[in-house]
């Protein structure tokens, strides 16, 4: 079935809450407070966390979060893996202060006792793909510079971290994100910030040709097809389709050859989200290359189900600790 599919009325936009510009912006209408860091560890808090400028240029920043108790061996603070973090957010949407993302990586530090450097990346449309592939590098290059910076690098990082086990996470398009940076930082020395593995969860891959879990979950109430395609026409560069490698890693040869190159990687996924034939399809395309990969597909779930399933948020969890310890 083909993208000129002859459907009801559908109003992507309305389902977003969203309204483009003339100028081709967007205006979002759904209104929550951003959270703010909170750098004070205190008991009864999962963590602590603070936000750190990294490009002055782009404004990008990251958020950084730490355990509120830190584990020690002979009396001196262990060191710490730390997990640089790509949020899900549609492109579009959220912003890493967001208060589900906030909430999320504090429960991941605490409960992982990690280290959490979480990207804001800028958003879609008004700044299009590859930006955020961009700003991922940029914080990557970032934090292997903390490791190498002995005058004035991030006392969280220096203090606390271990630079040799760095692992790299995304979430829906932020898996996106996370697989673009994998196949990136293979350009990079990074000695001695060394990348342990990736963790691709629910990760937001797509197509001109639909997919059998497309055709079933057309009109979807968490993730129905036609904001999704809002949401690549919104975010891929101008004058591309949904073939294009950002989108569709599927057919571009010339990647291949660095994808058999990648670490070992996590992929999790759920049978009921609108885009598990193309995370299953992603699993292939890195197996057939080589990868070590470890697929953990659930049939029951929906994209995002850890948002409103606390029992399948620390399931999500389990699996991201057995994958790192």
């Amino acid at each position: 079935m083909s993208s000129g599919d002859t459907r009801p009325s559908f109003d992507p936009y309305k389902h977003l809450n969203i309204t483009i510009n003339p100028n081709g912006s967007c205006t979002r209408h759904f209104v929550y407070p951003m959270v703010n860091p909170d750098p004070e560890p205190s008991p009864g808090k999962l963590a602590a966390s603070k936000d750190v400028t990294i490009n002055q240029e782009t404004g990008l920043a990251v958020r950084i979060y730490r355990p509120t108790n830190l584990p020690s061996n002979d009396n001196a603070v262990a060191r710490l893996p730390i997990i640089l973090h790509l949020h899900g957010s549609g492109w579009i949407l959220y912003p890493a202060n967001s208060p589900a993302n906030n909430r999320g990586c504090s429960q991941m530090a605490s409960e992982l006792t990690v280290i959490i450097v979480s990207v804001n990346y800028r958003l879609a449309p008004e700044h299009r793909i590859p930006a955020q592939y961009d700003d991922a590098l940029d914080a990557l290059l970032w934090v292997k510079q903390q490791s190498v910076d002995s005058t004035n690098g991030e006392p969280w990082l220096k203090d606390y971290a271990d630079f040799s086990r760095c692992y790299i996470c995304g979430s829906s398009n932020g898996a996106n994100i996370a697989f673009q940076l994998a196949l990136k930082s293979l350009d990079h020395d990074l000695t001695p910030l060394k990348i342990d593995g990736f963790v691709f969860y629910q990760p937001l891959f797509g197509g001109k040709t639909r997919t059998k879990s497309e055709i079933k979950n057309f009109a979807d109430p968490v993730m129905p097809v036609p904001a999704i395609d809002a949401m690549w026409e919104l975010s891929l560069p101008k004058g591309v389709d949904r073939d294009h490698r950002y989108c569709n890693p599927l057919g571009y040869l010339p990647q291949k050859e660095k994808v058999g190159r990648l670490g070992r990687c996590l992929v999790i996924g759920y049978g009921g989200d609108t885009e598990v034939d193309r995370q299953q399809d992603f699993v292939n395309l890195l197996v057939t290359a080589g990868v070590k990969v470890e697929a953990r597909f659930d049939d029951a779930g929906f994209h995002g189900i850890e948002l409103v399933d606390p029992r399948r948020a620390v399931a999500l969890l389990n699996m991201i600790r057995d994958f790192i310890n």
